[in-house]
């Protein structure tokens, strides 16, 4: 009769487990999706190729927003526009054509401002990649040729070549 109970009980709960597990996992929040090894496709007005976001990771925040690791971005060679952007981190809302771009970003271009190897550094940045446009209110590092600038703040028109510092500007130039 003591086994009975003991087997009666140790089933009992057993079954306890199992309906708490199964209850929990019904309950657990959607989290979206995650990808490894991500790559975007951004479209024009036309629908051809503008540009292409690719990310070791891209994970679903929400509904309204999607976070990229190790980002990098380049325009199709029909844009004529020779920058590529990287990141460490990038997140697009929904809605938004801006994608904001987080820790170490770098643009290179080798055929960027005054027609020189132009390479612009920063710890954000705002792009709006189908209006060639990239702005930030932080410290950046500007590289142009052999001359070198400091700023707070830039505007950058990538498709127009066009930089814009806002302010605390300096500067080296080498002849």
């Amino acid at each position: 009769m003591l086994t009975t109970a003991a087997l009666g009980s140790w089933y009992l709960a057993q079954q306890g487990t199992t309906a708490d597990t199964e209850t929990t996992a019904l309950e657990s929040p959607n989290r979206g999706y995650y990808l490894k090894s991500a790559r975007i496709l951004g479209t024009g007005p036309d629908g051809g190729l503008l540009y292409e976001i690719q990310a070791k990771h891209a994970e679903q925040l929400g509904d309204e927003e999607i976070a990229f690791t190790d980002v990098l971005i380049n325009y199709s060679p029909a844009s004529d526009v020779p920058w590529i952007v990287s990141a460490d981190s990038a997140l697009i809302s929904q809605g938004e054509k801006l994608v904001r771009l987080s820790g170490h970003v770098r643009a290179l271009s080798n055929e960027g401002f005054s027609g020189n190897d132009t390479e612009i550094r920063t710890q954000y940045l705002e792009l709006d990649p189908e209006r060639y446009v990239a702005e930030t209110d932080q410290r950046v590092q500007i590289r142009i040729g052999f001359r070198s600038l400091t700023a707070t703040g830039m505007l950058a028109s990538l498709n127009e070549n066009r930089l814009e510092l806002k302010s605390n500007v300096n500067g080296k130039f080498v002849p």
